[in-house]
């Protein structure tokens, strides 16, 4: 009696300090609308880049909505017409659970589209505030900067916690089945936010640099360029929405795989540990937000942002193991292992925790080392662009393939370390110590997304700023390095939620291997081998895509650019005003036009491997997913983001400054790295965990139900075979459509291009 007391004391603890959470992010709220907007030019572009960015997820959420309403019927479907070791297919337990994943999967949805969508609301509030402070000192400018991240921090740290436990607490030691459903809601609406909003500011970004610094060369958020408007919109729902989005999908699935292995390895207390750990990580948080902030007359807002994490890094190391010896340790819970010690076992989850923490620092100093104009690679990458685009272009892919290596030993060496301590016991708690590395990564999510947020905020505030007429004094500078600390802990954050999404589909992966019932993936087995090969292709035919998306959407941005510059009669003299709303048209539609296809080939192709190749072929297919998601990522977002604080570094003053010939080719290498680190390689993140979680719901309806082609061959089962070819093939065909549709040229496009022609002929 007293175990159970205290399991559900320690639940609704857990509960109160979620609900603690947003209760924070509440009153950070109202701390910064009370804060100055600045001049009244200032509030001008600040509306509009507001209402460019609510109008474009307005539109995201409503072409979004049918797909969500029709997977909300067809998860309920998942498990009610499977057949598992605890309830038949058809009776009412089936729809009792059916019901609960379906319902899961809508709270998934709609957490994971609030997190992004009021994170990038406060975006869109606090940057013209930044900008307004950035008159009187640095340290109110860093602080509501910072502060304004944090509300997004605390949206995904209350939220992902407050969904875990409801539904733990109402299935208990069946929440497994539920929270699937849980975590593809999250994955889902992760998967399109990040999609569409790299498409939308990349496509801006890229159109705008190119006619405005390179072709026209004035400054980046010069009001005379028609996309700046676009540009300064796209921040938002890039990099606030859908990078909110991006991380809140990680802290749910890491959340989903350890709650699913933890029940397995120790009953009860396996999931009240890492729930526990969160809701650590939430306090923490708070905490180090308040060690942010300029310390006498220093002004780097870099060290004073490490402080903050640093501090809530110690504070949440202290308290999981102090947690985990008076929970597990010493109150003995039921399900430890007959001659295990419980302190024992308890010092080796904390342990397995502790090298999550250490991970995600790691890939902050190796993000860091990669990216920032402070060290060596992209001072080189720098000093390249005196000798042309050719070499920058060189240079930055070298940055990148290097990062991914380094990247991927020092996620290979927490997943060795968070097994290696549980050798001895049985193979589950292997598989649950890597769900406990995820857990620990994220603990400190309230810190990484305030970081994040900071990024565009900060770029936001400098074009505000920029655009008013703050061009030149200590608010101008103030802005300028806030900005350049932005793009840095935007790159952090980027390599963070790729570890996370690696760590994360490894531990579904072993979910998935355990839901099945495979045992070992033998790669010798042709079936399996292929499923290798088609799973590995995937994240890059879902970057092509998407980049295509991008080159589509900036080239229309361009044309339109220099349309209005040649068409309307001072514009270039600032005696006219452009046309923004054009701009900001051109960036909605091609986001829209290539959402759902993207979205369609994540949750189809582990159909198709699944229903004509087996469940082993499957996991052979996520084992590839992973890998080279996982590289392509990190060499994607680093090769991105060193070309970004190259061109940065000589816009302070680098090789002439901007003007020069050096500023010209970094923007050219900037332009070619936009679409890389802020559109396929987030995006890939999202895609994988989808497919992780469509492989592990449609897994009892193959193993349990339908036959999969491979095993009816041997079996002689015609009909099981024909069936199965007819769904695979259906898919594949569905599959073809988005690639077909994908390369198509629009419209629009070719008519514009038409009539340059004719007047260059003429």
């Amino acid at each position: 009696m007293f175990q159970i007391t205290l399991e559900w004391a320690l639940l609704w603890f857990i509960l109160l300090v979620s609900v603690a959470g947003l209760v924070y992010a509440i009153l950070l709220i109202r701390q910064i609308l009370k804060k100055d907007e600045g001049t009244p030019a200032m509030v001008k572009i600040a509306q509009a880049i507001r209402g460019g960015a609510n109008s474009y997820l307005r539109q995201q959420f409503r072409a979004i909505f049918p797909i969500v309403a029709v997977l909300t019927i067809a998860l309920f479907f998942t498990a009610y017409l499977a057949t598992t070791t605890y309830y038949t297919a058809g009776t009412p337990e089936a729809i009792f659970y059916g019901a609960g994943r379906a319902g899961a999967f809508v709270m998934g949805s709609v957490f994971s589209a609030s997190v992004g969508y009021i994170g990038m609301n406060m975006a869109t509030r606090g940057n013209v505030r930044v900008a307004s402070a950035a008159r009187r000192s640095f340290g109110e400018a860093l602080q509501i900067g910072y502060r304004t991240g944090t509300i997004t921090g605390m949206l995904t740290d209350g939220l992902g916690l407050l969904g875990g436990v409801i539904v733990f607490m109402i299935y208990q030691q069946y929440a497994f089945e539920v929270l699937l459903g849980y975590g593809f809601g999250g994955s889902l609406i992760a998967l399109f936010m990040r999609i569409g909003g790299g498409i939308y500011t990349k496509a801006a970004d890229v159109g705008a640099d190119m006619v405005g610094k390179v072709e026209k060369g004035i400054p980046e958020d010069d009001p005379r360029n028609p996309a700046v408007i676009a540009d300064l919109v796209g921040d938002n729902v890039g990099d606030c929405a859908g990078m909110a989005a991006d991380i809140f999908e990680s802290y749910e699935v890491t959340i989903v795989s350890a709650m699913i292995l933890g029940y397995l390895a120790l009953g009860f207390a396996g999931v009240i540990f890492p729930l526990l750990v969160r809701a650590i990580g939430l306090i923490s948080s708070i905490i180090g937000t308040y060690f942010v902030k300029a310390r006498g007359e220093m002004k780097d807002a870099l060290r004073s942002i490490k402080l903050g994490f640093n501090t809530s890094a110690v504070i949440s190391i202290a308290g999981f193991f102090i947690g985990g010896i008076l929970y597990i340790g010493l109150s003995n819970p039921p399900g430890i292992p007959l001659g295990v010690d419980p302190i024992t076992l308890s010092i080796r989850v904390a342990i397995a925790t502790l090298a999550g923490v250490i991970l995600a620092i790691s890939i902050n100093e190796l993000t860091d080392r990669f990216t920032s104009i402070k060290h060596s690679a992209v001072k080189g990458l720098a000093r390249s662009t005196n000798t042309g685009a050719a070499t920058t272009i060189l240079r930055g892919l070298s940055v990148g393939y290097e990062g991914s290596v380094w990247n991927i030993i020092v996620i290979a060496a927490a997943i060795l370390v968070s097994a290696v301590i549980f050798v001895g016991l049985p193979p589950v708690f292997i598989f649950y110590g890597v769900a406990l590395c995820g857990i620990g990564m994220l603990t400190l999510t309230g810190n990484n997304i305030s970081m994040d947020t900071f990024g565009p905020v900060s770029d936001n505030a400098q074009g505000i700023g920029e655009m008013a007429g703050l061009k030149e004094g200590e608010a101008a500078e103030i802005l300028a390095q806030l900005d350049s600390v932005g793009n840095t802990t935007k790159a952090i954050t980027k390599g963070i939620a790729i570890a996370s999404a690696v760590i994360a589909a490894v531990a579904l992966f072993w979910s998935y291997v355990s839901d099945t019932g495979i045992g070992i993936i033998d790669v010798a087995n042709v079936y399996v081998f292929i499923g290798l090969l088609i799973g590995g292709a995937i994240p890059f035919l879902f970057s092509s895509i998407a980049i295509r998306a991008v080159d589509r959407a900036a080239s229309k941005i361009i044309l339109e650019v220099r349309r209005q510059f040649h068409t309307i009669p001072g514009l270039m003299e600032g005696k006219a005003e452009p046309d923004y709303n054009t701009s900001v048209a051109i960036c909605v539609a091609a986001a829209q036009r290539e959402l759902v296809g993207l979205g369609v080939i994540a949750i189809l192709t582990p159909l198709i491997v699944g229903f004509l190749l087996g469940v082993q072929a499957l996991g052979g297919f996520l084992a590839g997913v992973i890998l080279v998601g996982q590289l392509l990522a990190v060499f994607m977002a680093t090769s991105g983001a060193a070309w970004d604080n190259s061109k940065k570094g000589i816009e302070a003053g680098l090789y002439g400054g901007k003007h020069s010939e050096a500023h010209k080719v970094s923007v050219i290498g900037d332009t070619v790295g936009d679409p890389l680190k802020d559109t396929a390689g987030p995006a890939i993140n999202p895609m994988i965990k989808v497919i992780n979680l469509v492989s592990l719901l449609i897994a009892p309806l193959i193993v349990y139900g339908l036959v999969e082609a491979g095993a009816a061959i041997g079996a002689g089962d015609v009909g099981a075979v024909i069936m199965d070819a007819v769904i695979g093939f259906v898919l594949m065909a569905a599959v073809g459509v988005v690639i077909w549709n994908s390369k198509k040229e629009s419209k629009e496009m070719l008519q514009i291009i038409e009539e340059m022609q004719k007047q260059q002929q003429k």
